[in-house]
């Protein structure tokens, strides 16, 4: 038999995995692009560098690729790529991919539409203007999910 003390230090050890929150680490991301685009390189170096796993995959038709994953036209930019089950659009820095995979809300993805100078693997020195990370769904509803300045 337990005594008293032995019996609370083990409901305790028991209770303890169940009170901790285990994160799931991020999906690997399917990076769809133009094999002649050095913009969309600089992108995944930049998701690498935030500790992103990254696959690549060039394709000379991204239109086939955004038209499949329901990307909207007016959100439209160089690269395409699926996080898990969100579709990511343009230069989306890595700290909204953390957001988006940490929130998990009900979208079907990211925006950078464009290629904004200043946005991840569009970097100028001494060159940026502010963009807007847009969220999309499959009801057509886009909105600004951060802003970047």
């Amino acid at each position: 038999m337990f005594s008293p003390r032995r019996r609370r230090l083990l409901l305790a050890a028991l209770a303890l995995p169940a009170g901790c929150a285990v994160a799931e680490a991020p999906p690997e991301l399917l990076v769809h692009k133009d094999p002649h685009c050095g913009c969309c390189g600089k992108w995944v170096d930049h998701l690498r560098a935030e500790g992103f796993q990254v696959k690549t995959f060039d394709t000379d038709d991204l239109d086939a690729v955004k038209q499949r994953l329901g990307v909207p036209k007016a959100l439209s930019s160089c690269h395409t790529a699926q996080f898990g089950t969100y579709v990511i659009e343009g230069h989306v820095p890595a700290s909204s991919l953390k957001r988006l995979w940490r929130e998990r809300p009900q979208l079907t993805g990211l925006a950078v539409p464009g290629m904004p100078l200043g946005s991840p693997g569009m970097e100028v020195p001494g060159q940026s203007e502010p963009y807007d990370v847009k969220s999309f769904d499959r009801d057509g509803r886009i909105q600004v999910f951060e802003k970047f300045p």
